[in-house]
């Protein structure tokens, strides 16, 4: 139980009876946990930052903009409103709580484990919740690669873009470039064009064709003929609103003065290195760009537990066949595994809480799994980012927008300083010291640090958190006498 309730003004409670299970994250894998935990008669506790359930791929509109199709801003939404339910059930029943506004900064490994978590809008109340088990399903965030005026008001993230028109029912622009690499453009561009918003093309850095060149890659696809549609549909909605594609191509400028007023495209060699006489401008208002996902699995890095790097060089955790991670009673599901989408993600939560309530994994939910798995590591493998992107980059492209570090700067701490990893550019620049706290710089400062293979992301803290709940919180006494 918390050891102080979701109101961060009320009174410490007595700490009670820990929970079976502690679920972080109430996204696809995190939902289709707990709600099958719960109904395996576990006592689970469900955590998760956002008021409202389904993490950033099923984000609700605010209730006050009064949506009357939310279904039409998501794909797959029966399967939604179905978790929804299950929850609510499962809640109403006393077998789930459900603690919104819970923001977990740091997890403590034991018997039971002790979860710390800010809680409310404004981080302003603290609550310990221990649980038997715990199972990490924190999604991941947005890769970025700068470019000369990604800064402008008006650029934004693809799946930032998506957010706005889930959560506002707006769009961040009319005439709107998306760009980047991975599939999530395909459905950024889709949801803005359906939504009224022009979009005069989807500019892709890799190479649809990775996705069949070799037969393993060939039978995955096979494998997946559901993606396979959902492609196909998204591809249908852009060419009937004249969406061209542009493969192997990138946003290598910004224009404008106070917002977007176009930008510069240019062809890709096989490294991603600009194609010198290959640019074009394209006027927009708007840019929604990212270069696919990062698993967000800090909580678990921070205490030793064993990562993999996957085929886009993204870091996520090293799980088993029973989705346990290298620590005792820490499981993972969905994009902490790797990122796969929700289809993924909701089998991965399912077969975590059968194994964690020992109970047996039908063979097709194994066999989808694996299925589903398959074709992620090839979409992934097909968007990795080529390591002349940086090519780019001018002097004065600021990599670090926090700390407004360009990168003259961090070239100077490499070339100039010795600076051979991520972490001595940062201590050396500021690099990656700002609010974000290098979720946004990090990948662009460790690739021009040139520090080898992707290094976990490790983090004593996940989130801001007052001096004054550290100050409270006390640690849990050394085993022995």
């Amino acid at each position: 139980m918390p050891t102080s309730p979701s109101d961060p003004t009320a009174p410490p409670v007595p700490t009670a009876e820990p929970y079976d299970l502690a679920v972080i994250g109430a996204g696809p894998a995190g939902l289709a946990a707990a709600v099958t935990a719960a109904g395996l008669g576990l006592r689970c506790a469900l955590l998760d930052a956002a008021e409202r359930p389904g993490g950033q791929y099923y984000r609700h509109p605010a209730p006050g903009l009064g949506a009357a199709r939310p279904d039409r801003l998501h794909h797959h939404w029966p399967a939604v409103t179905a978790l929804l339910t299950r929850l609510d059930a499962q809640a109403r029943a006393g077998r789930i709580d459900h603690l919104t506004g819970h923001h977990v900064w740091t997890a403590e490994q034991g018997e039971p484990w002790r979860l710390h978590a800010v809680v409310g809008p404004a981080g302003s109340g603290s609550a310990v919740v221990e649980a038997r088990r715990v199972l990490l399903a924190t999604g991941a965030y947005e890769r970025q690669l700068p470019f000369p005026g990604w800064t402008l008001p008006g650029v934004v993230t693809a799946g930032g873009a998506q957010a706005m028109l889930k959560a506002g029912l707006v769009l961040p622009g009319r005439r709107i470039v998306v760009a980047g690499s991975g599939p999530l453009l395909l459905a950024a561009a889709a949801s803005l064009a359906a939504a009224g918003a022009r979009v005069p093309a989807v500019v892709e850095a890799g190479d649809y064709l990775g996705y069949a060149r070799t037969p393993a890659a060939l039978g995955a696809l096979a494998a997946n003929p559901g993606k396979l549609a959902e492609g196909a549909r998204h591809a249908a909605l852009l060419l009937r609103h004249r969406v061209r594609l542009r493969p192997r191509t990138a946003v290598v400028a910004v224009h404008g003065e106070d917002r977007v007023t176009g930008v510069t495209v240019a062809r890709l060699d096989s490294a991603w290195r600009p194609v010198p006489g290959t640019e074009r401008r394209i006027a927009c208002d708007a840019l929604a760009v990212g270069h696919g996902l990062l698993p967000q699995i800090e909580l678990a890095t921070e205490l030793g537990a064993p990562t993999r790097t996957g085929p886009d060089g993204a870091v996520a955790l090293a799980v088993d066949e029973r989705l346990r991670t290298g620590l005792p009673g820490l499981w993972a599901a969905g994009e902490t595994c790797g990122v796969g989408g929700a289809d993924l993600a909701l089998v991965e939560g399912e077969i975590a809480a059968r194994e964690i309530a020992g109970r047996p994994v039908p063979a097709a939910l194994r066999a989808a799994r694996r299925r589903r798995r398959a074709f992620a590591e090839l979409l992934a493998a097909a968007h990795r980012p080529g390591p002349g992107w940086t090519d780019w980059l001018t002097p004065e492209t600021d990599v670090c927008r926090c700390e407004e570090v360009p990168a003259a700067a961090v070239r100077e701490a490499v070339e100039e300083l010795g600076a051979g990893d991520a972490r001595t550019v940062k201590l050396l620049t500021r690099a990656g010291m700002g609010w974000c706290q290098g979720r946004m710089c990090g990948p662009a400062v460790a690739c021009l640090a040139g520090g080898g293979e992707p290094r976990p992301d490790s983090r004593p803290l996940a989130c801001p958190v007052p001096l004054a709940h550290l100050a409270d919180a006390v640690p849990r006494p050394p085993d022995g006498p």
